[in-house]
């Protein structure tokens, strides 16, 4: 009876002595000064705690508590969870509190708000979200959060980030494994090194203090120096099918066997049908590009997030009947084609968008948002993007080039690298004729031809209304007073990757006037207008994603009652950042030559040099405002 009462005084001072720290936590004047510098909110206290009990179950348990300072700091709450019939919610609760850390107000799971986990855009979907609703009556306020959930699809394994993203600070963080299965547990830590973690153990490791990171010009990706803990199991159930994931050969194998095998077959009058349309093809890309075309002309995209995870595809014959797909869909439809007029093709797993983000070839684990599909070739793979009805053949710059991706094969999975563009590859050329009268207006004919990733920047203009079409030509020479747009013309020659644009415009008074002088800018039509950032202390490397190569001609005819008073001389800047030319020359008397180069290199730099990289920038915005003077 008296080792009963020992116990329970000692679970109740346990008990006071827990509910006293978190009570010091609610309070904001408690937060260590230095946390509180360019911070949008403080993660106060983040416990994250995974318990392993086989390979198709684990339980997630957290608590979290952070203070929210501005309406930027909102979406850092993270008072949200997702779930479908493989991850319960077994409890769910949050509190706010005032700066003083005084509650406010007290949710039960009920409380929050309950919806699909999807965008309108996506047809299907098992996935579903709670979330907390609640709009700040002040600032700073503060939210303590809990949550249970049972997983019984363990593919997706919850990992750890002790910062959580720019302009927010880390007070406390503890993140822990606790694995009473028998499956072998993969663990990579990324950038460790430079911050005050803690291992404890394989399993278990904790962050203090560590102060926000914000975004610098030219930044690499947070991923890229931010501490993240990556986890896997070596064998995973995904929604009922087991897999085995030691390295990306036998997660590939998985794939292929599990999810790709048996989707592939297409009605017999579909198979006819392809066969004839190729059955005078000279070669297999031929064959390949028939079949791409073929493709873009029946389907369009639309998500569907369903199928063993969202990640096994539809069936290829239902994507032919409903002429319908996602992603994952079209790549296999594709695929299936291609098969049948004897074409090899490799589904692919990727990361999607701008930034060049790669699947982890040193840690195999469920990654990537996005399929595409590839065509092996001996000198250089060909990428195709099945989503889009208008992307040329084999053209992938700007969304999946210059990237790791996972090669799903039948005999596993292989980690190869997408396209990438040179800076060479990467070519703007912008020819105009243009003439200048003594009042200084201006007019011009134009023509920008693009390729490369620039061809990715400008192709989509000729999809979009008229109107929008000259905003986007006023935007893009907003420096041009009183810009008129009088014709636009685009050709789009998708064999060899070109597009053209073509346009007629004015402007009354483009050029200044300065007593009975005239100040005309020669660099009408491309020019650098901001310089990158100045930083008292660049505190990240810098990074150039990808280069680019302009080349410019201006040929400008000068009205008779306007004379040449002064041109400025060549200019030449070469360096480990790129290149910088232009030129000015007399053709004629009334006719001037502009001509002009300019080359960013594609490159990842130590911020010792950013200074240097700006001065190089900086210069160029100086010189593409370079002036002729010219008098009545």
């Amino acid at each position: 009876m008296r080792f009963r009462i020992l116990l329970t005084l000692f679970l109740m001072s346990f008990i006071t002595i827990t509910f006293a720290q978190d009570q010091t936590l609610f309070d904001t004047s408690t937060i260590p000064p230095a946390l509180l510098i360019k911070s949008n909110a403080v993660i106060r206290y983040n416990d994250t705690q995974v318990e392993v009990d086989d390979y198709d179950k684990f339980t997630l348990k957290k608590k979290r508590i952070v203070t929210i300072f501005n309406e930027e700091g909102i979406y850092k709450q993270g008072t949200v969870v997702h779930y479908d019939d493989n991850i319960k919610i077994k409890t769910l609760e949050a509190k706010i509190y005032d700066k003083n850390g005084d509650e406010l107000k007290k949710y039960k799971k009920n409380d929050f708000e309950d919806e699909s986990a999807v965008s309108g855009g996506t047809l299907y979907s098992d996935s579903r979200v709670k979330y907390l609703d609640y709009t700040p009556i002040k600032y700073p306020y503060t939210v303590m959060f809990e949550v249970e959930m049972e997983y019984s699809s363990t593919a997706f394994f919850p990992g750890w980030r002790p910062i959580e993203g720019f302009y927010v600070s880390t007070e406390n963080s503890e993140y822990k494994i606790i694995n009473n299965s028998d499956i072998d547990i993969k663990i990579k830590t990324t950038n460790f090194e430079d911050y005050d973690i803690e291992m404890h153990s394989d399993y278990h490791y904790s962050a203090k203090n560590l102060t926000s990171l914000k975004p610098e010009s030219y930044s690499p990706s947070f991923q890229s120096f931010a501490p993240s803990l990556k986890v896997a199991l070596t064998e995973f159930d995904m929604e009922g099918v087991k897999g085995v994931n030691n390295t990306w050969e036998d997660f590939g194998k998985w794939m292929y066997d599990k999810l790709l095998t048996g989707t592939e077959e297409l009605p017999n009058h579909i198979k006819e049908e392809i066969i004839e349309l190729t059955k005078n093809a000279d070669s297999d890309i031929e064959k390949a590009k028939i079949v791409y075309q073929y493709m873009q002309d029946k389907t369009r995209y639309i998500s569907v997030q369903i199928g063993i995870g969202g990640w096994k595809p539809m069936l290829a014959k239902d994507v032919e009947r409903l002429g319908y797909a996602d992603c994952k869909g079209l790549t296999n439809y594709t695929k299936a084609l291609l098969k049948e007029v004897g074409v090899d093709s490799h589904y692919t797993v990727i990361y999607g968008g701008r930034e060049l983000t790669s699947i982890d070839k040193d840690f195999s684990a469920t990654e990537g948002n996005h399929v595409v599909l590839c065509i092996p070739r001996e000198d250089e793979n060909i990428w195709l993007e099945c989503t889009s009805q208008t992307n040329p053949f084999g053209f992938i710059a700007s969304f999946t080039d210059d990237r790791d991706a996972l090669l799903v094969t039948p005999e596993g999975g292989k980690i190869v690298h997408t396209t990438t563009y040179s800076t060479e590859d990467n070519l703007q050329t912008t020819k105009a004729k243009v003439k200048l009268s003594p009042d200084g207006a201006i007019k011009g004919d134009v023509t920008i031809t693009t390729k490369g990733y620039q061809y990715a920047l400008h192709e989509g203009i000729q999809n979009k209304p008229q109107r929008d079409q000259e905003l986007h030509f006023k935007n893009y020479w907003d420096y041009i007073n009183n810009l008129s747009v009088e014709s636009i013309n685009f050709d789009n020659d998708k064999d060899d990757v070109v597009f053209t644009e073509t346009i007629t415009m004015s402007s009354s008074n483009f050029a200044n006037k300065s007593g009975k002088r005239l100040l005309f800018q020669p660099n009408v039509y491309n020019r650098i207008k901001k310089i990158p950032t100045r930083y008292t202390k660049r505190t990240l490397d810098f990074e150039i994603e990808r280069g680019y190569t302009d080349t410019d001609e201006f040929i400008i005819e000068i009205d008779p009652a306007l004379t040449v008073e002064a041109m400025p001389k060549p200019v030449e800047i070469s360096n480990k950042f790129g290149v910088y030319k232009f030129s000015i020359e007399k053709q004629s008397d009334h006719t001037l030559v502009y001509k002009r180069t300019q080359i960013l290199n594609k490159g990842y730099y130590p911020k010792e040099e950013y200074d240097e990289f700006r001065a190089f920038m900086s210069k160029i915005v100086k010189h593409d405002k370079t002036k002729i003077v010219l008098t009545n």
